[in-house]
């Protein structure tokens, strides 16, 4: 019996194996990640940021934006979608109206956090956090809002690297009894804490691996064992995107020229493929008789 893209992930949360999941910031990178057979995706915040306004992951993006987003990436791919929200972007009735459109733009898992806002990337300094009871409040909000109980509500603190590790825990734990399915402690430094968190709260875990950010890069492989639900890479393919169009464009600029063979950008029948160019033609035939 099929099963929905919500049900799939949260069966993938509870395996608890450490399953690897990439960010996605526009429809076309999260088919490149659905084409290579990752069994989620997650819907970036600073991704969307970055690359839709230039800007950086300080609290620009509003929820129209990223349920836009989230919508197109839907549309586009049947793999569960797990969603950035920020800080819900405002009090505990904003986390209820966030929860309603972005279910309904097609979230599988919706993720809040705990800073002041505006936030801003949990690998930058100068981050601050709200009351606990307030944070509290906002997660059963986010709970109570879901129209289908197989949505996943994802509760993040950043209080590590404003109050310290057993600060964090004791966070994770509460937003857990406030009835969060996963539980997301932001910016660990240690990696020993990074290993030990999983033994010390009830709810699966979501590890956080910034690429040049703040928290030890420890392998997957490592992560399942020690019990972690998903690994994210949350802007791994941005930043392969973007360390690609430098090339690409390094090359044009100095030699006037870039073709396939330069081994510098995806060929012109493979960008075609991935955009279902194949099925649209189809599609034209089919309804042009």
């Amino acid at each position: 019996m099929a099963t929905s893209t919500k049900e799939q992930l949260r069966a993938l949360v509870d395996e608890r194996a450490g399953v690897v999941v990439p960010g996605s910031f526009n429809p076309l990178s999260a088919k490149v990640i659905q084409d290579l057979g990752f069994r989620a995706s997650y819907v970036t915040g600073a991704g969307v940021t970055n690359m839709s306004l230039g800007l950086p992951d300080q609290g620009f993006m509003g929820l129209a934006e990223i349920a836009d987003h989230t919508a197109r990436i839907r549309d586009t791919v049947d793999l569960p979608l797990l969603v950035d929200a920020d800080t819900g972007f405002g009090n505990a009735l904003n986390v209820r109206h966030t929860v309603r459109v972005l279910e309904r733009a097609g979230a599988d898992c919706i993720q809040f956090e705990d800073q002041v806002s505006p936030k801003r990337c949990g690998h930058f300094e100068g981050k601050s956090v709200i009351a606990t009871d307030e944070a509290v409040n906002k997660i059963k909000a986010a709970v109570d809002a879901r129209r289908d109980d197989n949505l996943l509500i994802m509760a993040r603190t950043d209080a590590a690297a404003v109050h310290g590790f057993e600060a964090a825990v004791e966070r994770a734990r509460a937003f857990g009894e406030a009835g969060a399915d996963i539980l997301f402690v932001e910016a660990l430094t240690d990696r020993e804490q990074v290993l030990d968190l999983p033994s010390m709260v009830e709810q699966p875990l979501l590890a956080n691996l910034v690429i040049g950010g703040k928290t030890p890069m420890v392998s997957a492989p490592e992560l399942a064992e020690a019990g972690y639900g998903i690994v994210l890479y949350a802007n791994a393919a941005l930043q392969g995107a973007v360390f690609g169009m430098q090339n690409a464009l390094t090359a044009l600029r100095d030699r006037g020229r870039v073709t396939e063979e330069d081994n510098l950008v995806v060929g012109f029948a493979e960008r075609q493929r991935l955009v279902d160019k194949p099925l649209w033609d189809e599609l034209n035939d089919r309804y042009s008789s």
